[in-house]
């Protein structure tokens, strides 16, 4: 929505709010403040019907006229929202003439909804989580396809007791009088007691008191799950301009934005593709983009950020970080991700001290998640395991169905902990339609073709051909965290040991799963004292490998 944000809503029965009054206002602003580094420039609260309704906003588009919660002329409807709806626009010339009445799509949204119902919320293109409430005591909660834009809650009883968390859309269920439904943009906002029965909501849902949980869109199009059979051994220069355009399609449709936009620069593929269409739209635009990187001195993703840019004539600005620097980070790292995967907490120290110097300059930033998972970029995905090309597929739709448990969250905490957006432009519908429905095949590795090659091919000229085709690194492992945190990680276990700290700390606790290093046992560890009650099955992914 126009702001980046955080929102808490609840949602009561008529016997859990006796004459529509909220049951208990105080924990719905501890749970607000909570998440107000999300959104530092306004705070607002309203309660609608049986809704209570708390947002937290970070101004990116119509900065003077986006306050929320916001309504409808006549007060009767109130939404919150955190993200962007990319198509407001279009959204808001089908309405009478003055019925949408700033520029906010957070307010195209509400009107879709009052106008269409809750079939409104699948036109809705981009990633977002709102809530809304009326007069009438009907309301609305909703989640992007992909989970973008992360969204927890306390569920009814009866969809708590029979999982209901994030697995999919749970058959319809009589509205409880006597429930109180929670929301909140991170896992921090809810308070001790709750904290066992938070749920991740499930991306592509929405939730109404009289409709229970009803799924309204797939992360991956049906048409475009199962495999697609290659015609011919290659790809031609259609396939090619296909893949282009839908890329630079989705980085300038990122690009809508009243203030500064910026990239995550690491020196890999993606960014830098991200960057170079970016930095075209800058310059047509009479400016020049920001970007930024961040490593220990001379790391691998510093050299080939600072060729990027150099070649696409970017403001850039360099982090450099230290090993002293990196380890001072780690816990901080963990409790801000709300996650202990090592994988993840590796790419999030310096995810973290980047978006700390990037806001500063920035609000707004563009990554290059996702495209791994649209392309094949991931060495494991080239193993034996996943040779026959609907494995291959298979995996790429569990994968990108993944992303809301695990990069995504990793990205949106770094960055909104500073109050910084990040948009994922490889996560555009129509560049997933398009990157899904080209034959496995193709994003193969047989003859010792370098991973994601028709990705490299349908931008060649646009790189240097040593960047273009440079190999894959994580982010962690290219910045230099990597090594140092392994590193960090074997010396603390090690004292944990030998002080007798981790005895009692099982490989597979009840509530996990099984942990897969020593690393892992120092993260959980971290994690779980930051976030006791909180049950990570219920909330939390794993990568493949540790």
């Amino acid at each position: 929505m126009e702001p980046m944000c955080g929102i808490v809503a609840a949602f009561g029965g008529p016997t859990a709010w006796p004459g529509g009054e909220p049951a208990d206002p105080g924990k719905y602003e501890r749970m607000l403040a909570r998440v107000a580094h999300r959104g530092p420039d306004d705070t607002g609260v309203q309660v609608v019907g049986n809704a209570w309704l708390g947002h937290q906003r970070l101004s990116i588009m119509d900065v003077s006229g986006g306050h929320q919660p916001m309504s409808d002329a006549a007060r009767t409807a109130w939404i919150v929202g955190n993200g962007e709806i990319y198509n407001h626009e279009r959204i808001a010339k089908a309405f009478p003439d003055g019925t949408v009445r700033t520029k906010s799509d957070t307010e195209a949204a509400l009107h879709a909804v009052m106008w269409d119902g809750q079939a409104a919320v699948a036109s809705l293109n981009g990633m977002f989580a709102v809530a809304m409430g009326r007069t009438d005591g009907a309301g609305l909660v909703a989640r992007d396809p992909f989970g973008v834009k992360p969204l927890y809650w306390v569920p009814p009883a009866e969809l708590r007791d029979g999982g209901g968390g994030a697995s999919g859309a749970v058959p319809y269920t009589a509205p409880d009088p006597s429930e109180t439904v929670l929301f909140a943009s991170e896992l921090r906002a809810f308070d001790p007691e709750d904290r066992p029965y938070v749920r991740s909501f499930p991306p592509g849902c929405l939730w109404s008191p009289s409709s229970g949980l009803v799924r309204f869109a797939d992360a991956v199009p049906v048409e475009v799950r199962p495999a697609r059979r290659a015609i011919r051994p290659g790809w031609d220069d259609a396939d090619l301009s296909r893949v282009r355009e839908a890329v630079v399609s989705a980085v300038r449709r990122r690009m809508m934005s009243d203030v500064g936009v910026g990239v995550f620069l690491s020196g890999g593929l993606d960014s830098a593709l991200v960057a170079a269409i970016a930095a075209q739209e800058a310059r047509a635009r009479g400016e020049q983009l920001p970007t930024f990187a961040v490593g220990t001195a001379e790391s691998g993703d510093l050299i080939a950020a600072r060729k990027v840019a150099a070649h696409i004539g970017s403001d850039h600005h360099e982090i450099l970080v230290t090993p002293e620097d990196i380890a001072e980070a780690l816990d901080h790292a963990v409790e801000v991700i709300e996650h202990y995967d090592p994988a993840l907490v590796r790419s999030a120290v310096p995810n973290l001290i980047l978006a700390r110097e990037a806001a500063k300059k920035v609000k707004v930033v563009l990554t290059g998640e996702g495209a791994d998972e649209l392309f094949a970029g991931y060495s494991y995905i080239h193993g034996p395991e996943y040779a026959d090309p609907d494995t291959l597929q298979a995996e790429l739709v569990r994968s990108l169905e993944q992303l809301h448990h695990l990069n995504l969250q990793r990205c949106d905490r770094t960055t909104m902990y500073f109050g910084l957006e990040a948009r994922e432009p490889f996560l555009d519908s129509g560049l997933v339609r398009a990157a899904l429905a080209l034959p496995p095949e193709w994003k193969q590795c047989p003859d010792g073709r370098p991973e994601k090659a028709i990705l490299r091919e349908a931008f060649e000229g646009w790189l240097p051909e040593d960047l273009l085709w440079r190999g894959k690194e994580q982010f962690g492992d290219g910045s230099g965290a990597g090594t140092v945190l392994a590193e960090l990680a074997a010396r603390k276990a090690a004292a944990a040991a030998d002080a007798g700290v981790t005895d009692g700390v099982p490989e597979h606790p009840s509530d996990s799963w099984p942990l897969r290093s020593e690393e892992e046992v120092l993260y959980h560890g971290i994690w779980r004292s930051h976030f006791d009650g909180i049950r990570p099955d219920h909330v939390l992914g794993a990568f493949a490998t540790a």
